[in-house]
C-alpha cells in the first residue's frame, strides 16, 4: 500500500432542504505532505464532528484501484484523487486483505484501520444524485478510516508497513458488508462483537443481531 495523493477539503456550502449547510467533502490533492493528528488532519475542514474527525475518524483513506469503475459509472464528473472525500488516495489497498485493528507505519505516522465509512446525503450531492449511496453500499468497497497512534507528516509515495494485526478481527470489506447487509453473516458477527479491534458502540451494535 503507497500513498499516491495528499487531499484537503477547504470549506464549501450548499442549500440542502432549504437550509445553507457547509461540508469538507469537495477536497482536493495538495501536491504536498498533510499532518494527521488524533482527531483530525490539519487544515482539512471538518463541518460534522459528530460524525467525522476525532479518535475512530482521524483520517480517512480510499483505493485508487476503485476509481476505474466509479469513473464508468459518472463519466461527466471532474475527476481528480480525493473525489471520495478522503485525505489520502492509496495504491494497493485490497480491502479483504486488510484488518480491522491492523497497526501500520507509514511517513512519521502510526496509524490504525479503525472504522467503516457510512456515505451520507453530502457525498449524493456531490455526485449529484442520492442514488449513489446506495451503488456505493452495494459495491462493498468503502474504504477505511484511521485512528493515529503517532501523530506526523504523510507523504505521497509513503508506503504503509503493517506492523501488527489483532488475532480475532475482520477484514475491511468483511466489516463494511456485515454492517449493510440485511442479513448477517452469524459467525462474523460473532467475531465482530468480540473484537476489540472495532470501536465500542459499533460493536455493541452488531452484538444485538446475534440469534
Amino acid at each position: 500500500m503507497k500513498i499516491i495523493s495528499t487531499n484537503i477539503g477547504k470549506p464549501t456550502t450548499f442549500i440542502w432542504n432549504g437550509k445553507e449547510e457547509t461540508t469538507g467533502i469537495f477536497k482536493k490533492p495538495t501536491g504536498k505532505p498533510i499532518y494527521l493528528t488524533k482527531n483530525d488532519v490539519i487544515n482539512d475542514e471538518v463541518s460534522n464532528r459528530l460524525n467525522h474527525g476525532g479518535y475512530y475518524k482521524a483520517c480517512y483513506i480510499f483505493s485508487a484501484e476503485q476509481y476505474p469503475y466509479w469513473k464508468a459509472l459518472y463519466p461527466d464528473l471532474e475527476w481528480s484523487w480525493g473525489m471520495f472525500g478522503e485525505n489520502l488516495t492509496v495504491s494497493g489497498f485490497d480491502e479483504h486483505e486488510v484488518y480491522l485493528g491492523d497497526i501500520y507505519k507509514v511517513g512519521e505516522t502510526l496509524v490504525q484501520i479503525s472504522q467503516y465509512r457510512e456515505p451520507c446525503y453530502k457525498f449524493g450531492y456531490k455526485f449529484g444524485t442520492q442514488q449513489v449511496i446506495k451503488q456505493f453500499i452495494e459495491h462493498g468497497y468503502g474504504g477505511s478510516y484511521l485512528s493515529i497512534l503517532e501523530e506526523g507528516h504523510v507523504h505521497v509515495n509513503d508506503e504503509f508497513i503493517l506492523v501488527d494485526r489483532p488475532e480475532s478481527t475482520l477484514s475491511v470489506a468483511d466489516l463494511f458488508q456485515l454492517v449493510f447487509a440485511k442479513e448477517k453473516d452469524q459467525e462474523l458477527l460473532k467475531i465482530a462483537a468480540s473484537s476489540k479491534a472495532i470501536p465500542p458502540k459499533k460493536r455493541f451494535w452488531l452484538s444485538s443481531y446475534i440469534k
